[in-house]
């Protein structure tokens, strides 16, 4: 019997088994960020263990409020930076050089196909599209991946989404992803992985695939994953070309990560993308969706494109060309935050900066702020925000607003009508 991607993770970075069913593995990176990380640096040192078990492997960025915005804020900042000083860790990114974790990290070339990657954020899933195992973890799991390099699972079954089909104009990886949790539910695939594979897939970009995988945990998933193929060996290839001779031997080392034909499911799931509309979350939960069409004319205050979901240079070209010459509807506030500094300086370099501007944009730093209501956007009670983040949970934003989650494009097309709008008639 074959393995799936998972499976053949899992078998390679295996260091024990202590219970049955329980198995430990070998981490590859250990990613940090100032809101999770501090608690357990803390624990360790109170415990007399504060050491790393090799800091090569080990990613930090300060990024989720960024510059601090308070004392409390400053201080998390600065346990993180003291602790990455202590230790040495090169691949420390403070003020000026960081950028929302997700985005910035696979742009640095840190993660590769069959690598098991672990940090305290849920959306750590977002790293399967390079064909990784990559999860979530608590402070305790956290504190002994930064001590010893290695994390505890339960080995999850996976579910395997045929995405068939080809997408219509203005429909975008948010779109499908959105789309899957409203059809599977917030639950539909807890203590799985997602495995995403079909030609709808195999044509998207290594952007599209991140927003893919970054949203498996809205469906209760472990990590969401993709099949190492070309594009994710041209996406790397400035990081690995000194290891392969060519970017053919390249896909053939990452191959042997891709599910065998023989592999077994815990489900499949055949879904044709063909007929798919651009849709928009309704409510508190990630799985009301709803079609544009079904919600156009929801009147709304405040525009944000950006998080570790759709800030990147993809997602702000697709807007952008949208947002071309036209501006903001009276009475809107429209925020973007590239997600990481290249980003930014490719959107500006690009022109695409000034677009946003001249549409009466706020375009501020990298930072995760506005996604967790913690800066940089923050809505005030009963006001409505269009959002390409991945969260609509009730207070997310902001206490007593509402998150509407969509593509840039949709949330372009909303930004200038004031009220929910199909992007379709501007493309």
């Amino acid at each position: 019997m074959g393995k799936t991607t998972a499976e053949k993770i899992f078998a390679s970075h295996l260091v024990d088994e202590p219970f049955a069913g329980t198995k430990v593995l070998r981490i590859d990176v250990v990613m940090c960020h100032e809101i999770t990380t501090p608690i357990a640096i803390a624990d360790l040192m109170e415990r007399g263990k504060d050491r790393v078990f090799d800091g090569s492997h080990i990613k930090a960025v300060i990024d989720h409020v960024t510059p601090s915005k308070d004392s409390k804020t400053a201080t998390q900042a600065k346990i993180l930076r003291d602790w990455a000083h202590r230790h040495a860790i090169k691949d420390f990114f403070d003020v000026g050089a960081n950028g929302v974790c997700h985005a910035l990290f696979p742009e640095k070339g840190f993660i590769h196909p069959g690598y098991t990657v672990i940090m305290g954020d849920s959306h750590t899933c977002t790293h399967g599209a390079f064909g990784a195992f990559s999860a979530g973890v608590g402070t305790t799991d956290l504190e002994v991946g930064i001590l010893k390099g290695v994390c505890a699972f339960r080995e999850p079954k996976t579910i395997r989404f045929n995405l068939n089909g080809t997408l219509q104009k203005g429909v975008y990886a948010k779109d499908v992803i959105l789309h899957i949790i409203g059809q599977i539910g917030v639950n539909g695939a807890t203590d799985r992985v997602m495995e995403f594979r079909g030609p709808v897939v195999d044509a998207m970009t290594m952007e599209s695939r991140m927003t893919l995988c970054n949203m498996a945990i809205e469906a209760g998933g472990t990590s969401g994953i993709c099949m190492p193929d070309m594009t994710t060996v041209d996406f790397l290839w400035e990081f690995i070309r000194d290891e392969y001779a060519t970017k053919e031997a390249a896909l053939a080392a990452f191959s042997r990560w891709r599910s065998d034909d023989d592999a077994e499911y815990d489900k499949v799931i055949d879904i044709d993308i063909s007929a798919l509309a651009p849709v928009v979350t309704f409510g508190y939960k990630p799985d009301q969706v709803k079609t544009v069409g079904e919600l156009a004319g929801t009147p709304i205050d405040q525009v944000y494109l950006g998080s570790c979901t759709n800030g990147r240079l993809e997602d702000l070209r697709i807007a952008a060309r949208i947002l071309s010459g036209k501006k903001l509807a009276p009475g809107v506030r429209g925020i973007l935050s590239p997600a990481t500094p290249k980003i930014y300086k490719d959107a500006m370099n690009e022109g695409l900066i000034d677009i946003f501007m001249d549409a009466g944009f706020c375009v501020t730093n990298p930072t995760c702020g506005a996604c967790l209501g913690m800066s940089n956007g923050v809505l005030a009670d009963g006001e409505t925000c269009a959002s390409t983040t991945n969260r609509n949970f009730m207070g997310r934003m902001g206490k007593g607003g509402m998150v509407h989650l969509m593509s840039p494009a949709t949330s372009a097309a909303t930004a200038i009508e004031g009220k929910i709008a199909d992007p379709r008639k501007y493309l």
